[in-house]
């Protein structure tokens, strides 16, 4: 009897312990909301990898969207939104607003202000297509949303991840997620979404006009515009400032030709880490339970009409401006769409466009004027923003 009663007792507890194993499965713990983003995140590394869109920013986000929808139970402290979890730990710095401007200091290392500097009014383009920045936020607050919101949600229309990540870190935490991944996919898809509005808005005589080759810029203007160009934007827009400084100070160790070392750093180790731990947390906050809700979904629609309306906005501002402008200092409209922050697959998608029509046209050092004024515009408006908003 007291064999068969240890035997009863011995089936029993790995009956039980059999039973708690398949409740911590991810089996018992999957929905339908998990499969749809697990497919979702699929979508993300397949257009990344066949396609090229942006491979550096869809591949480490839809994999992060696999990590995210695992599914598990409750309180292991393995998902990205329980305390205290790896992933939870690594979000801080998305949260509140750690990476943005470490990205930001390594695209000003990267980036060459000389085809802006060679004809500044390029500025203006870059200026105009933050319509579609304000063009969302007035949507939103139509829509319903908060005016902190609907400001977090405006600035996708800029297109710079970095930047949405920023002030919605500021001004929407509870929506960093669907605004983190809706500016990132519109990033990724500039080569889709803008040839065709570049096409209906110009005439074939205006996508073959010719631009003057840019001016040779001297050592020393390059050295002077990120320090003029800080204490300007700044003293305009003090919230920039994370941002702004950051970018400047990163052209500045690119340009003044001493700091090299630093200047790759920042260009190479320190961007490419955050832009990864950027990458795996966004794709891991599409936490099916959090994430999908009918205010993602709004949000994602309210990205694609301020891109669509940036797109707009830099085109037919090149197209005005022209209006006053003699035969010879026409600005070819095809590169109007490079007045968004996608740098620099808005300036290629304007030099493929172009060459479309004219096999030896090439913009992309004039589209890179205007690619290189949204970068500093989007951090210019999200400054505004923030200081009206915050």
């Amino acid at each position: 009897m007291n064999i068969l009663a240890a035997s009863g007792s011995f089936m029993d507890f790995m009956q039980t312990q059999l039973v708690q194993f398949v409740q911590y499965t991810g089996f018992a713990n999957v929905t339908w909301g998990h499969i749809a983003m697990i497919l979702v995140g699929l979508i993300f590394i397949f257009l990344g990898i066949k396609k090229e869109f942006e491979p550096l920013l869809l591949v480490p986000i839809g994999f992060g969207m696999l990590v995210g929808n695992i599914p598990f139970y409750p309180g292991l402290k393995i998902g990205i939104y329980e305390s205290g979890s790896v992933l939870n730990i690594l979000y801080h710095g998305v949260q509140n607003g750690w990476y943005p401007p470490l990205i930001f200091l390594g695209i000003g290392a990267m980036t060459d202000f000389s085809a802006l500097l060679s004809n500044p009014k390029l500025m203006l383009v870059g200026a105009s297509a933050q319509l579609g920045i304000f063009a969302a936020y007035m949507g939103a607050l139509a829509l319903g949303f908060a005016p902190n919101e609907a400001g977090a949600i405006g600035i996708i229309g800029g297109a710079d991840g970095p930047t949405a990540i920023f002030l919605s870190s500021q001004l929407a935490p509870d929506l960093m997620g669907a605004i983190a991944v809706s500016a990132y996919s519109y990033m990724a898809l500039v080569p889709v979404i803008q040839p065709p509005i570049m096409r209906l808005l110009t005439t074939p005589k205006e996508r073959t006009i010719r631009m003057k080759p840019p001016r040779q810029v001297s050592r020393l203007e390059k050295i002077t515009f990120p320090i003029l160009g800080l204490l300007f934007c700044a003293f305009i827009v003090p919230s920039g400032l994370p941002l702004l400084g950051m970018l400047f100070f990163g052209n500045l160790l690119k340009e003044c030709g001493v700091t090299k070392r630093l200047s790759d750093v920042a260009s190479n180790g320190i961007i490419n880490v955050c832009t990864l731990l950027i990458g795996i947390t966004v794709g891991a906050s599409t936490q099916a339970t959090s994430f999908l809700t009918g205010r993602s979904l709004l949000i994602f629609c309210l990205g694609a009409f301020s891109f669509v309306v940036a797109t707009f906005g830099g085109v037919l501002f090149v197209k005005f401006f022209n209006l006053f402008l003699k035969d010879e200092n026409k600005i070819n409209p095809l590169i109007g769409n490079s007045g968004v922050s996608a740098v620099p697959d808005a300036a290629r998608v304007s030099n493929n466009v172009g060459l479309e029509y004219d096999k030896t046209n090439y913009l992309l050092m004039h589209a890179m004027g205007p690619n290189v004024a949204g970068v500093v515009g989007s951090a210019v408006a999200a400054g505004i923003l923030l200081a009206f908003l915050h």
